[in-house]
């Protein structure tokens, strides 16, 4: 069953919770909480610090970025990358199972199980329904720290996974590969402003909206299959085509990978810098919006 579940995207509570009891603390099992919260709201590693799964570790997504870029939560370099998950006790035969805090059930965990993936780590897993779940099946949580020993993690790049700025742009013109945007629909489509992000919203010319919500049910986790291949179907969307996902800062698209990915689909990009980068970086022409009176 262990070797089984490295290969699978999603594992539930039921799963981990016994994977916890039965194996000895350690790299073979590597548990990551990968909250985030934006600048004014809760204190993702104090929270952290007061509630968390048993044996996890915080996986600080601020950290673990691109702190020079001027665009938001930018990837590190593999360099960058294999040390801070080498400093969480992970090496390269580790599974890894990512959760976060988020009320959704899951919101920043895909990001990291995309991100692992990217550095050619496949043994990962997000679970599925988040913290919100797994407290309410009952199941514990601690607020005793992890003793993590460092490991060796050697990262691969896979370059398959990420777009570029240069690469969407270049899309425009030979439509070489599907552009879907996770965001929701009014941002994508321009009515709904967010106070203080400093961007307009809007989004690329061609791409199509599939808000990442779409994917989870009211209760926070990952919809069946056949619900999500219906999802697809109904945007026109073609799982046999390149396809890469888009966001606000390439955090929501990978909700998208992910469900792609549970469809069989293990190669959906994502353009990392997202409509946070489009927006400062793109002609007026190449940014597209929608008012109750005009489209641009």
């Amino acid at each position: 069953m262990a070797q089984q579940v490295f290969c699978r995207a999603t594992v539930s509570a039921g799963w981990l919770s016994g994977a916890l009891k039965t194996r000895p603390p350690g790299p073979a099992l590597r548990v990551l909480d990968s909250s985030w919260y934006g600048p004014g709201g809760k204190d993702a590693r104090k929270e952290f610090a007061e509630r968390h799964i048993e044996g996890a570790s915080f996986f600080d997504l601020d950290r673990c970025s691109d702190r020079s870029s001027p665009y938001e939560m930018m990837l590190p370099g593999e360099a960058q990358f294999a040390k801070y998950v080498s400093g969480l006790g992970i090496n390269n035969e580790s599974h890894v199972v990512v959760y976060d805090c988020d009320s959704s059930g899951m919101l920043y965990a895909p990001r990291v199980w995309w991100m692992f993936r990217l550095f050619g780590h496949n043994k990962v897993s997000v679970l599925d329904g988040g913290l919100k779940n797994w407290l309410r099946q009952g199941l514990p949580v601690t607020s005793q720290a992890t003793d993590v020993k460092p490991e060796e993690f050697r990262s691969r790049f896979n370059p398959s996974l990420l777009k570029t700025f240069e690469d969407v742009q270049e899309n425009l013109a030979i439509r070489g590969f599907q552009l879907v945007d996770a965001r929701s629909e009014g941002r994508f489509r321009g009515p709904e402003p967010k106070p203080g992000e400093g961007i307009e919203p809007g989004h690329i010319p061609g791409s199509v909206n599939l808000p990442f919500s779409s994917f989870l049910t009211a209760d926070g986790y990952e919809k069946s299959p056949a619900e999500i291949r219906q999802l697809f179907q109904e945007k026109g969307i073609d799982l046999t085509k390149p396809l890469t996902a888009t966001c606000r800062r390439g955090v929501t698209a990978c909700h998208l990978a992910l469900a792609s990915f549970l469809l069989g689909k293990e190669d959906t990009a994502v353009y990392d810098g997202s409509w946070s980068e489009w927006f400062h970086r793109a002609k007026p022409e190449h940014k597209a919006f929608e008012t109750s009176r005009s489209k641009a």
